[in-house]
């Protein structure tokens, strides 16, 4: 099997936290959401995947590498211009045209059983397979529209309140078989949602939904980034954590040196080579990233570090995000839904 993993996104929902870090590369539980992605990959026998570039593409070549530390195979494709998420598979059509491929969102994170989907695609010799998912909050996702057997009757982007009776939504985890390619115009911005799947829809195409009950979110606002944390130290998304459970829930990597008069409240995930000193209190619900040092008397609740972020002596933070090489002096306290990117 081969898939292919859109990275290409601007991330512009995320900002500030974007303007250094591509979205697929922003972290959950210290590792990026392209990184739990090609773990899901790799865990459903998929081989060799494509991945899309285009902003902060060395980020990506750098992190992901040629795919070995999965032993996946990985190609890049790099898109001057931005071609669309449809546009972006039809430039890699030479690598995917052997049979049917997967294609994921780089920024979404998921544990969807992509060998029951498969299963389910070949059972209803569908040309081109949408996994959709039940949720409360369904009127930023698009919704997709089922009739018996799960063959696709319809769509509706983006619903308003007077519109909403499904709650299906469209995960932007598809099956294709290599005929999709005959639907795609060549050298065009093409996109799934607004043009592929109608004009499927319109051909009478064979076209399904695959409901997971997996789990899957979006990683697309702050508020989802800071769900799909609390979700993975929760255990309701199978998603490795690293590290080594010291406590229950809670993980400590390699490296990290913790004071014996620290407080580390579950779950909290401490980083490697991280340093917290005597009196600080991490936790709950906290994830601290790769060489942050937590100065004594720092409180930190509900926050999200990436790396190399320092916490001064009697900080206190409830509810931030704070980006990587952040440094929050002395003796404030922040409440709130802060996103913090500060360099000394």
């Amino acid at each position: 099997m081969k898939a292919m993993v859109l990275a290409a996104g601007a991330g512009t929902r995320l900002r500030p936290l974007t303007y250094q870090v591509p979205k697929p590369m922003v972290p959950v539980v210290n590792r990026p959401v392209l990184h739990h992605v090609l773990d899901n990959l790799l865990r459903h026998g998929v081989q060799e995947v494509a991945v899309n570039l285009y902003a902060h593409a060395d980020q990506i070549r750098g992190y992901v590498g040629d795919g070995s530390r999965w032993s996946l195979k990985v190609h890049y494709s790099h898109e001057p211009k931005l071609m669309g998420t449809a546009g972006a598979i039809k430039k890699a059509e030479g690598f995917l045209k052997d049979g049917p491929f997967f294609v994921l969102s780089g920024d979404g994170l998921s544990d969807i059983n992509l060998t029951e989907m498969l299963a389910f695609h070949k059972k209803h010799k569908s040309l081109a397979t949408m996994a959709i998912k039940a949720i409360d909050s369904r009127f930023e996702y698009g919704v997709t529209l089922t009739e018996g057997g799960g063959r696709i009757k319809g769509f509706l982007e983006k619903p308003s309140w007077g519109d909403v009776f499904s709650n299906m939504v469209n995960t932007g985890i598809y099956l294709f078989e290599p005929e999709i390619f005959r639907y795609i115009p060549k050298n065009k911005v093409y996109d799934f949602g607004h043009e592929l799947w109608p004009k499927l829809l319109k051909l009478g195409k064979p076209i399904f939904a695959y409901e997971t009950k997996g789990y899957w979110t979006d990683v697309g606002n702050l508020a989802e980034y800071r769900r799909c944390q609390i979700d993975t130290m929760d255990g309701k998304a199978k998603i490795g954590i690293p590290g080594e459970q010291i406590h229950p829930r809670v993980w400590v990597e390699e490296g990290a040196t913790i004071s014996p008069k620290a407080v580390l409240k579950a779950p909290c995930l401490i980083g490697k080579g991280a340093v917290i000193e005597a009196g600080a209190e991490v936790g709950p619900y906290t994830v601290v990233g790769d060489r942050s040092r937590i100065a004594s008397a720092a409180v930190l609740k509900n926050c999200i570090l990436f790396d190399n972020v320092t916490v001064g002596q009697g900080v206190e933070l409830s509810n931030c995000i704070l980006g990587a090489n952040g440094n929050v002096k002395e003796n404030i306290t922040v409440y709130e839904a802060a996103v913090l990117n500060l360099r000394q």
